[in-house]
């Protein structure tokens, strides 16, 4: 699914966030918590809508994202790609959309449960203050160059590799926490 895609979904929903603060919100979810399913996803995407919205159930791509999110994070090759802006888009949308990125995945994170030992400390504590600080980043007026496009692409990779360190770093707390329930 694009980012444009999911973004209209999200507007079908009347859902409050924008597309890469809620991919970057499942990824952070997903890597603490072994239980938290597209369900729980979509009725907390549709949470603060408000009333007379349509039903999250009835955006199936939406709940599509969410499996190909899990696969993604699950693959031996780690597939994960922040869900951004293609780059058609402006360089200080796609940064603009990063910083959501960033953001959401330290909401999944602090909302999931993660405990403080695994937030503060380490490896993980490292990476999360450094998309803390990513979360801030904005682009400069007349920052549009190829030098900024350069940048762009590695803070990119650094984000999509500090997701990967979260993921496997926080195998253990997954692993303790129950299974979601399969549901048919």
């Amino acid at each position: 699914m694009t980012h444009s895609e999911f973004q209209a979904a999200l507007g079908r929903m009347r859902a409050p966030i924008g597309a890469s603060e809620a991919h970057g919100w499942l990824c952070g979810a997903l890597c603490v918590r072994a239980d938290y399913g597209a369900p729980q996803w979509l009725a907390e995407l549709a949470r603060d809508a408000g009333p007379g919205v349509p039903p999250a159930a009835t955006e199936p791509a939406v709940e599509a994202l969410y499996g190909e999110t899990l696969e993604s994070l699950q693959s031996p090759d780690f597939e994960l790609t922040p869900l951004l802006p293609d780059d058609a888009a402006a360089l200080g949308e796609r940064v603009e959309s990063l910083a959501s990125w960033c953001a959401g995945f330290l909401y999944g994170i602090g909302t999931a449960g993660a405990g403080e030992s695994y937030m503060r400390h380490g490896d993980v504590g490292e990476i999360l203050g450094d998309l803390a600080e990513i979360s801030r980043a904005g682009l400069a007026p007349g920052g549009e160059s190829e030098a900024a496009e350069a940048d762009f692409a590695q803070l990119c990779e650094f984000v999509r590799a500090g997701a990967q360190l979260a993921w496997d770093e926080l195998r253990d707390l997954r692993a303790a926490a129950p299974a979601a329930a399969s549901v048919h």
